[in-house]
């Protein structure tokens, strides 16, 4: 009949039960995310015998003096009871809080993710403007990692055995065990400030002021970083594609006369980015969180540079804040790649 589904294939009422059902466990998944960083850093703190004072000598800095800390255990209300703590924690994340600062209130809108009290503001509009370095860190890598490292390892698995397999494969031993700190400020050393080809550290240019600079400011960090990450994509996909190169559905395909690059393309690696799409969608969470090593590194005022400027000064609300921020972005993440599984094999939705 016209407009009903063709037989043997999902409906639609499946691929919308499948995502809603995908949504509302991202949703719980965010609440349990809440209480355990609640519990981190004010259940277990409290358990280990840490008095509110010195829980509150954690967000006034290191040189607070005595008054100071008091007015923040009261500010905070460290003192009331636990589970009343982390009802008002949970509402200022959803509904946003006050907090007293002396003869004034200081509005916390939410998201409240805290207010930090060294710097007399809320950390939800401090991670924003930290927020596009950090997008245009992880998204410029993982596009770099993502093809490049797919690209050979796909090339590694088609050529086993041969000169061009070994060295891509020991090229990605090497990245996969290197530190980005190494191998970053040994791509600082040669290609900013020996040779002159890259901007040095700290030379990142918002690309709202300048395009061009904000793309020749990040080259050098995109590729350090995806380096990394492309290496064990490749050793991934190598170990995929072996696999699945040798399915008979495979042989299956060749003998029916179909061309070397649709079975390659169409069949084989298709099949191999079911893992490839989880990897990546926990490695972008966790650098959209802040990839502290290399903004660290390169200099760059992202959320990962904020959250070790952060540390330095005591600040843990900010502590605090970039955390649920980045398990925010993780979860939303698998979201994203648990949906895209249904796009990548329709039985997905099934299950």
């Amino acid at each position: 009949m016209p407009g009903s589904d063709p037989p043997g294939h999902p409906g639609r009422t499946i691929v919308v039960a499948f995502i809603v059902r995908r949504v509302i466990a991202a949703v719980l998944m965010l609440a349990v995310v809440s209480a355990a960083t609640f519990a981190i850093f004010f259940l277990i703190p409290r358990a280990l015998g840490q008095t509110p004072e010195g829980m509150a000598s954690r967000y006034v800095g290191r040189d607070a003096t005595p008054e100071a800390i008091q007015g923040a255990v009261k500010r905070m209300h460290l003192d009331d009871p636990i589970l009343v703590q982390y009802g008002r924690f949970a509402q200022g994340i959803v509904a946003g809080q006050d907090y007293s600062l002396g003869p004034k209130k200081a509005e916390c809108p939410a998201p409240c993710f805290g207010f930090s009290f060294n710097n007399n503001q809320p950390v939800w509009p401090t991670l924003l403007d930290r927020l596009p370095a950090t997008l245009s860190l992880a998204f410029g890598a993982a596009i770099v990692w993502l093809i490049s490292g797919v690209g050979i390892g796909v090339i590694s698995a088609l050529r086993r055995g041969t000169l061009l397999d070994r060295t891509a494969m020991t090229v990605a031993l090497a990245g996969v065990s290197l530190p980005i700190y190494f191998t970053g400020l040994v791509s600082l050393s040669v290609f900013a400030y020996t040779l002159g080809i890259f901007p040095g550290g700290g030379s990142y240019t918002p690309i709202t002021q300048n395009p061009v600079m904000w793309f020749q400011a990040l080259i050098l960090p995109w590729i350090t970083l995806a380096f990394l990450y492309a290496a064990l994509y490749a050793r991934l996909t190598r170990a995929g594609m072996l696999e699945t190169m040798s399915e008979d559905y495979i042989r299956t395909a060749r003998a029916k006369g179909l061309k070397e690059s649709t079975v390659v393309v169409k069949h084989a690696l298709r099949a191999t980015l079911t893992p490839i799409l989880t990897i990546f969608g926990l490695d972008l969470g966790l650098l959209l969180g802040g990839a502290v090593l290399t903004e660290s590194t390169f200099s760059i005022q992202g959320i990962g540079k904020l959250v070790i400027d952060a540390i330095r000064g005591n600040d843990l609300p900010v502590v605090l804040g970039v955390t649920l921020f980045a398990a925010f972005f993780i979860v939303l993440a698998n979201l994203i790649v648990d949906i895209l599984y249904a796009v990548v094999d329709p039985r997905v939705r099934l299950s």
